[in-house]
């Protein structure tokens, strides 16, 4: 590589390096700080879980359908060493000792059993296959509440910043019209008490910013716990708090929450799965069929004996002797085949099923229970949210207005006082009006927000 390249290489990483600590040094928005919790956080990771759990539920039902096969291959060997017995030949016996037996088998198989006619075991799987949308549905349910909590809590730690930049600019007002007062004081313009009430003023201004800063960390540690990491690494916030008012349909709302919300849709799914979990239950008292087989192939034996053998003595001697002979024997099979349907019916299981039927029917229960109580609440929730959101609406129009009208009397006031048609106090309240009805504004601002994510989770949005 040439100095040139190298050079054009260091300038390329250099610059890459910027771009990266560019992108890392920007404030967290309401919407990174979402997509974060939508992958950390502990409600989604729970509910992923589920979601794993559930598939393994349908993995496990649909064994009860699917045939179920296995390979075997086998290699037995048997020894008998000095058996002792009788020998009889005819109306004769004699006693007779085996010597050594020596027996070797190889025998690879292949088997299989296939329920073909189980009712039970296919509503179970239709039961399984209901549970796991049910879990995805609630995976769904599980990202939009984390969505909504991440948003409150970020708006939170927005209105807090605000707010405590707002209780320091009262600090700072506050003190300088302690020193103003103090000023009128030391040449008799007047009274001691006012004096006392401008430094109460100023302390309780302090108190006020303490508070609000304290305040700014708990926000932020509150964030930072929901997107799963330390409140160290959370960086700044994006402090941009704007809103704009939208009109909504009551109707329509209620209509798209009953249509989309992913928890009553999961509701529906889980009465689903247990419906069919009590139907296979109750399934469970037929008799079902199970076709099952077998095959083996290029199966070898072989039998090695050394051991007593009657015969007679000699060709011309037909007395009957007993000796010791070895002998031996192998078999091969090519393939062996075999195979069987079999009718199977549980006439008594100890009350197992009539407990499982009873265990599915509390499932139905408490799903359909489940079920009607998010359908009851929904029109509650749903006008609920709606009133919330005009309320903030309403709250935020009368503080801008409140803020006009403060910022037009201050500079009223101060006119006045500059020509010294007003007192200083009258000054004072008008700058002290200002600050409150520029914090009112904030905390109107960041409830529109808030209500704003409320009407979302309900209508079934994440974004």
């Amino acid at each position: 590589m040439t100095r040139t390249h190298r050079a054009s290489a260091g300038a390329w990483c250099a610059a890459g390096l910027l771009v990266a600590a560019a992108a890392g040094s920007q404030p967290l928005t309401a919407e990174r700080a979402v997509q974060i919790a939508l992958q950390k956080s502990t409600s989604v990771v729970n509910a992923r879980a589920g979601v794993v759990d559930a598939r393994g539920g349908v993995y496990g039902a649909y064994s009860g359908v699917m045939p179920r096969v296995s390979a075997d291959w086998s290699r037995s060997g048997s020894q008998v060493k000095d058996q002792s017995g009788t020998l009889s030949f005819g109306a004769a016996t004699f006693p007779a000792t085996i010597k050594n037996q020596e027996r070797y088998a190889t025998a690879p198989s292949l088997s299989g059993t296939w329920p073909v006619l189980n009712l039970s075991n296919l509503s179970s799987l239709s039961s399984a296959r209901s549970g796991l949308k049910a879990s995805q549905l609630s995976l769904e349910a599980a990202r939009s509440d984390v969505a909504l909590e991440t948003r409150r809590r970020f708006y939170n730690a927005v209105s807090a910043v605000h707010l405590a930049g707002v209780a320091d600019a009262a600090v700072k007002l506050s003190r300088d019209d302690e020193r103003r007062v103090r000023a009128l004081f030391e040449v008799g313009s007047v009274s001691r008490s006012d004096l006392l009430r401008a430094q109460v003023r100023t302390s309780s201004s302090q108190l006020d910013s303490i508070t609000a800063r304290v305040d700014v960390v708990n926000q932020r540690i509150g964030l930072a716990e929901i997107l799963a990491m330390p409140e160290g690494q959370l960086g700044d916030v994006d402090t941009t708090l704007t809103a704009e008012s939208r009109e909504f349909d009551e109707g329509a709302v209620l209509e798209e929450a009953s249509k989309r919300r992913p928890d009553i849709q999961a509701a529906e799914a889980e009465l689903r799965s247990a419906k069919a979990g009590l139907t296979a239950a109750q399934l469970a008292r037929l008799p079902y069929v199970t076709v099952s087989g077998s095959a083996s192939f290029d199966s070898k034996a072989s039998v090695s004996t050394t051991g007593p053998t009657v015969r007679p003595a000699s060709g011309t001697d037909p007395t009957l002797v007993v000796v010791d002979t070895t002998t031996s024997s192998a078999t091969s099979t090519d393939r062996g085949l075999s195979g069987q349907i079999a009718l199977t019916w549980d006439l008594f299981t100890g009350f197992q099923t009539e407990s499982r039927i009873a265990q599915a029917r509390a499932r139905v229960l408490r799903a359909e229970e489940s079920r009607n109580a998010l359908r009851r609440g929904l029109e509650g929730e749903v006008h609920q949210a709606m009133v919330a959101y005009r309320e903030a609406i309403g709250r935020e129009q009368l503080a801008s207005t409140t803020l006009e009208s403060a910022a037009e009397n201050l500079k009223l006031t101060q006119q006045k006082y500059n020509v010294g048609s007003t007192t200083i106090l009258e000054l004072i309240d008008s700058q002290v009006s200002l600050t409150r009805a520029a914090a009112t504004r904030v905390q109107g601002l960041a409830a529109i927000r808030m209500a704003e994510a409320q009407l979302n989770r309900v209508r079934g949005r994440i974004e």
